[in-house]
């Protein structure tokens, strides 16, 4: 897996030069109400381009597709910003560059990917990721997390530990979660947005573990880069309702660097995080993710609050 890590982190430092020179007003709004950036569409294509080279064969489940931003006025800005790192780019191939991340079926072997993973983050000049990850046989072996708010790219091979590097370039070194096994002593890391995390419900789990330091609050999978080298010890996502359910892009490469990294990660209930569903976290209801001497308290915690 050295080289698919490799090709991963090569693919989402190019992205990451690609969102750091693109600004925020070049955005616009999805069906779903959700925003949709420049950056988002180019960092897609310059990393389903990256794998296409490398592993041909290998399918992607990714975030965007292109057919929104023929809808929007965005197609000629990221086809400039795209040949600024692929010159002989035009419209068509950039977008079948997106569109090569447009699988939903699950296979045996694919790649996720969320080229930007806190848009609003973006948008507000706050925390936001690249997120890629290589899924085999249901479990993610290889995760990238390119985190401008740390300026370093994460990345795990399964088996082999977490590093963390120089968005630019330089050493590999080892990153750890905290051996923090006290709750009270415990820091939780939490959304920015409300939509996204519950608040209220965190703040009474954080009373049931007697936990008194303010929590951590930034967007994107930067909070599982947070728990994995322990600048935090725990990092929830609650679900907001009964019939939400969470994309695997949202979670497939933070689960694997904090996991090498020591971590713990399962959804509310204990169980497993299942890739074997396609595009969404089907079997599963929720995240806790810890640095692995506290998972037990916390599911313990938040089963004593839902149930």
């Amino acid at each position: 897996m050295n080289r698919e890590r490799d090709v991963a982190v090569a693919a989402v430092r190019e992205a990451l030069q690609l969102t750091m020179t693109v600004q925020p007003a070049e955005s616009h709004e999805k069906q779903d109400r959700s925003p949709v950036t420049v950056a988002d569409f180019g960092s897609q294509a310059i990393v389903c381009e990256a794998l296409a080279a490398a592993f041909p064969e290998d399918p992607v489940i990714g975030e965007e597709d292109a057919a929104s931003m023929r809808e929007s006025d965005l197609l000629g800005q990221v086809v400039d910003h795209v040949r600024r790192l692929r010159p002989n780019a035009d419209a068509g191939a950039v977008c079948d560059w997106i569109d090569r991340g447009g699988h939903s079926e699950y296979e045996h072997r694919f790649w996720t990917l969320d080229p930007i993973d806190g848009t609003k983050g973006f948008l507000r000049g706050g925390h936001y990721a690249v997120a890629l990850a290589l899924v085999i046989g249901g479990e993610p072996v290889v995760g990238v997390l390119g985190c401008p708010g740390f300026g370093a790219i994460f990345s795990a091979v399964k088996g082999k530990g977490a590093c963390a590097e120089p968005i630019g370039g330089g050493e590999r070194t080892p990153v750890y979660s905290s051996n923090t096994g006290d709750p009270s002593l415990a820091r939780f890391c939490e959304s920015v947005e409300a939509a996204h995390s519950a608040h209220d419900e965190h703040e009474i789990i954080a009373k049931r573990l007697g936990i008194t330091m303010e929590s951590i609050r930034m967007d994107s999978q930067a909070k599982y880069a947070a728990v994995a080298r322990g600048e935090a010890d725990i990092y929830l996502r609650l679900p907001k309702s009964q019939t939400y359910v969470e994309t695997i892009w949202d979670h497939a490469a933070g689960a694997a660097v904090l996991t090498e990294a020591g971590g713990k990660v399962t959804d509310i209930h204990g169980n497993k995080l299942d890739f074997t569903q396609g595009r969404l976290l089907s079997n599963n209801k929720g995240i806790i993710a810890t640095n692995g001497g506290l998972h037990d308290a916390v599911e313990n915690a938040v089963r004593g609050l839902l149930g």
